[in-house]
C-alpha cells in the first residue's frame, strides 16, 4: 500500500525564499506523524504544501494518491487543516459555525452536535457568538470541524497550543480515535514528549529539511 504521504527533495517557495528546501517524508495511512524543530525550520510551510496550498517548486510528492504538481485541487477537498487561528464567522455561535461549514461541504449537520460534544463545547459555549470563545475553545472548535467533516488526512498545525492540561488530553484522545478510525494524521509541535507519545513517528526539521527521524511511542496499527 503506498503511503498517504510520500515526498522526496521537495522545494517550496514564498518568493524567493526556500522555505523547505528539499524534504524527504513518508507516512503511513491511518499512521500519526509529528514534525519537530525551532521556529522558521518550515514545519507550518510543509503542512500547507501537504495541503495543496503551496505549489511545489521541484521534486515529486503524492498525498492520498494525489500529484502535488497537478491534483491540488482535488487534494484540498480530502484534507482537513488546523491552523494556529480556526476560521470563525465571530457573530455565529459554535453551533452555527459548523453547521454552515458542513452544507457549504454537502455534509450531515446533524453531525455537529456530536463534534461539539465530543470536544466539550456544550450549552452556552456552543450558543454564544464565537467572538467571545476563549483562544482554547477556539482549538477546541477547531478540532469538533475536522471531527464532523472527517477527511482523509488532518494536518494539524500546534494543535496543542492554547490548550490546557485536560484540552491538550483531550485533544489527544481525538487524535488517537482519529488515526483508529483509519484517518492519517501529520502535526507539528513545540512538545516533543507530548508528540513522541501520540505519533508513531518523529521526524526533525530544520533549514527546511529533514535531519532526523525516530519512531514515536504511539503502538502501530494494527492491519
Amino acid at each position: 500500500m503506498a503511503p498517504a504521504v510520500s515526498l522526496r527533495a521537495a522545494v517550496a517557495l514564498l518568493g524567493q525564499f526556500p522555505v523547505l528546501a528539499g524534504v524527504d517524508l513518508d507516512v503511513e495511512e491511518g499512521s500519526v506523524a509529528a514534525v519537530l524543530g525551532p521556529n522558521g525550520a518550515g514545519k507550518t510551510s510543509l503542512l500547507f504544501l501537504v495541503a495543496g496550498l503551496l505549489p511545489m517548486r521541484s521534486g515529486t510528492g503524492r498525498v492520498l494518491g494525489c500529484d502535488l504538481f497537478g491534483d491540488r485541487r482535488d487534494l484540498r477537498q480530502k484534507v482537513g487543516l488546523l491552523g494556529h487561528s480556526p476560521a470563525l464567522y465571530p457573530e455565529l455561535s459554535a453551533t452555527e459555525n459548523l453547521s454552515f461549514g458542513l452544507r457549504a461541504m454537502r455534509r450531515p449537520v446533524a453531525d455537529a452536535r456530536a463534534a461539539l460534544e465530543r470536544v466539550g463545547l456544550t450549552g452556552r459555549l456552543a450558543t454564544t457568538p464565537a467572538r467571545t470563545l476563549s483562544a482554547g475553545q477556539s482549538r477546541r472548535m477547531g478540532l469538533a470541524w475536522l471531527l464532523a467533516r472527517r477527511p482523509a488526512l488532518w494536518l494539524l498545525d500546534e494543535p496543542h497550543a492554547g490548550l490546557d492540561v485536560p484540552g491538550r488530553d483531550l485533544c489527544d484522545d481525538v487524535i488517537e480515535q482519529a488515526a483508529l478510525g483509519g484517518a492519517t494524521v501529520l502535526l507539528t509541535s513545540h512538545d516533543p514528549e507530548r508528540a513522541a507519545k501520540v505519533s508513531n513517528q518523529v521526524v526533525q526539521l530544520a533549514g527546511g529539511a529533514v535531519v532526523a527521524a525516530s519512531d514515536g511511542q504511539r503502538s502501530p496499527r494494527v492491519a
